[in-house]
């Protein structure tokens, strides 16, 4: 049977039958949404075909809506076929409706979220997103992809060896914060306000299917430097401010230094992460971000935290070569 068939056997076996499926804006995965029109309620359709697995994304939805949060509530699940039909929150989507009359009230709210989110017990299960599993990511993208597609040649092993370590290094004083739950996508894209609801209710939370165990301060530089938009540095302050003031239990300074250290480690991740969504899987689109990711990177790298990973990029890679390759969509 085709994914066709097959979808449109699971919608009429749960009621939608004469619906009209509108596509939603699609993230960096193979997953695909759906919106339901003219349904018996209003529903969205996740089509998450194998290798994709829907068991992260359920235990992390139940654990947020313990948690207070609003995220879609789960109606229907065919976990052998990836399918999944959820509540509708709307089109109210941070990315699109953010500017300068609205976006304090709106990253307050998403930053009151994320301390409640954080604050919390984790739920059992959950993989690490320490020191190393953030190294081997960064060091994937930038030397299987965004290397390769720069120079048309392998990276030399002497270059993996030296950044690895320096990551490694850079990315070691995170271990001094207790691992919690971390969404890994927490930005604007992935937000939704929904002001008729109360409290940290009013933020809808999506694509958390990613969801680890790591240092808190990973989801704030996801929401402050988001690589797809320009956010000020005075709603970036005072992001920051309020998160610690909801978190007496954090060091301001230690806090302060591994947001430095997770905002280099993501950048430089990210630039190399749109290079393999063109070139792997012709999502040439998002290489519009690198000239705003690898200027993150940049200012990231001057943080004295960061000193590490500056050192070894520039052993290797002068800055005149930081930014997309020039055939990175072929």
């Amino acid at each position: 049977m085709n994914r066709h068939s097959q979808i449109a056997g699971f919608l009429a076996e749960h009621g939608f039958v004469a619906v009209r499926l509108l596509p939603l804006a699609q993230d960096a995965s193979f997953r695909r949404y759906w919106r339901l029109a003219d349904g018996p309620w209003p529903a969205v359709l996740m089509d998450a075909p194998p290798p994709e697995d829907l068991a992260p994304f359920l235990r992390a939805a139940m654990h947020l809506a313990g948690l207070g949060l609003s995220v879609p509530e789960i109606r229907v699940v065919d976990m052998e076929n990836g399918l999944l039909l959820e509540e509708d929150l709307g089109d109210a989507l941070y990315a699109a409706i953010l500017d300068d009359t609205n976006q304090e009230a709106l990253f307050d709210a998403a930053v009151d979220a994320l301390a409640v989110m954080h604050a919390a017990k984790p739920p059992p299960g959950l993989p690490a997103w320490g020191a190393t599993e953030m190294r081997d990511t960064a060091l994937g993208t930038l030397f299987d992809w965004w290397w390769p597609a720069m120079f048309g040649s392998p990276a030399p092993d002497a270059a993996r060896a030296d950044v690895a370590a320096a990551l490694q290094a850079m990315l070691a004083p995170l271990a001094d914060t207790s691992p919690g739950f971390v969404h890994r996508d927490f930005f604007a894209g992935n937000l939704l306000w929904l002001p008729e609801r109360e409290g940290i209710r009013r933020v809808g939370v999506l694509d958390f299917q990613s969801a680890a165990l790591g240092h808190p301060a990973y989801d704030l530089a996801s929401l402050v430097q988001d690589a797809r938009r320009d956010i000020s540095q005075a709603i970036a302050e005072r992001c920051v401010a309020r998160y610690l003031a909801a978190r007496p239990d954090l060091d301001e300074a230690a806090f302060r230094g591994a947001l430095a250290v997770c905002a280099a480690q993501r950048h430089l991740r990210v630039a190399g992460q749109w290079v393999r969504l063109a070139r792997r899987d012709g999502k040439s689109h998002y290489l519009a971000h690198g000239p705003r990711t690898w200027g993150q990177l940049a200012t990231a790298l001057r943080a004295p935290e960061a000193a590490p990973l500056a050192a070894a990029l520039d052993r290797w890679i002068p800055a005149a070569h930081r930014h997309n390759p020039p055939d990175a969509a072929a």
